[in-house]
C-alpha cells in the first residue's frame, strides 16, 4: 500500500508539475505577439536586404541633391543693388535675329535678376554682370554664353567656343530703336576730330586778340 499510495502522489504531483508549466506557457504566448510568414511568401534573402539598401541609398542622394538645390538657389539670390538695377533693363520675351535664328529671354520668378535662356541647341542659367561701358551684360560662366544687350539689337557670344552664336536679335523695343536710328543715325566717331578742330579754330583768335 505504501508503495502504491507513494506511487500516486508522485504521479498527481508531475501532472500538477505539466499543468503549472502548460498555464504559464499559455500566458506567455498570449502576451508576446509572434509573427508568423503568410502563407505562399518566403523569407527575406540577401538580394531582397540589398534592394532595400540601395533603395535608402537613392533616397538619400534625392535628399542630399534638394539640399545642394537649395544651397544653389541661395547661393544665386545674392546679387548685388547694382547687378539687380541691370537685370531691371534687360528685354525678355521672343526675339528673332539674323539668318532665322531666334533667342528667348525668361527672368526667373523665384530668383529675382536671373534669366533663362533657350535657342535651338541650346539652354543657358544667365545673371547680370557689371560693365565700364555701362552696356548690359549676361553670363552664363559655366557654358561660356555672353549675352550683349544695345538699344538697338542684342548678340549672343560663346567666349569658350570663340564665336558668336547669335545677332542682331530684336525686342519689340530695340526695333523701334533700330528703326529711329536709321532715320537719324547717331553722330560717328570720324566727325570727333572735326569738331575738336572747330573748338581749336574758334579759340585761337581770342587767344590772338589776349
Amino acid at each position: 500500500m505504501k508503495i502504491t499510495y507513494a506511487t500516486a502522489l508522485a504521479a498527481t504531483l508531475t501532472t500538477t508539475v505539466l499543468l503549472a508549466t502548460s498555464l504559464a506557457s499559455a500566458q506567455t504566448n498570449a502576451n508576446t505577439q509572434v509573427v508568423k510568414p503568410v502563407a505562399g511568401t518566403k523569407p527575406a534573402t540577401k538580394a531582397a536586404k540589398k534592394k532595400h539598401t540601395a533603395s535608402t541609398s537613392r533616397t538619400n542622394l534625392k535628399s542630399a541633391a534638394k539640399n545642394v538645390a537649395a544651397g544653389i538657389e541661395a547661393a544665386e539670390a545674392a546679387l548685388t543693388p547694382a547687378e539687380l538695377a541691370i537685370a531691371a533693363r534687360v528685354q525678355v520675351g521672343l526675339m528673332p535675329c539674323e539668318l532665322g535664328a531666334s533667342v528667348t529671354l525668361v527672368q526667373d520668378a523665384k530668383v529675382p535678376g536671373y534669366f533663362d535662356m533657350h535657342g535651338k541647341n541650346f539652354t543657358f542659367r544667365m545673371f547680370p554682370v557689371v560693365t565700364s561701358t555701362g552696356a548690359i551684360r549676361l553670363e552664363d560662366r559655366k557654358a561660356g554664353a555672353v549675352w550683349l544687350q544695345l538699344a538697338n539689337k542684342s548678340m549672343l557670344m560663346n567666349q569658350k567656343l570663340g564665336i558668336r552664336m547669335a545677332d542682331e536679335c530684336m525686342s519689340p523695343a530695340q526695333m523701334v530703336v533700330a528703326e529711329q536710328m536709321k532715320v537719324t543715325p547717331p553722330p560717328s566717331l570720324l566727325d570727333a576730330p572735326s569738331t575738336a578742330t572747330a573748338a581749336i579754330k574758334v579759340s585761337t583768335p581770342v587767344q590772338a586778340a589776349r
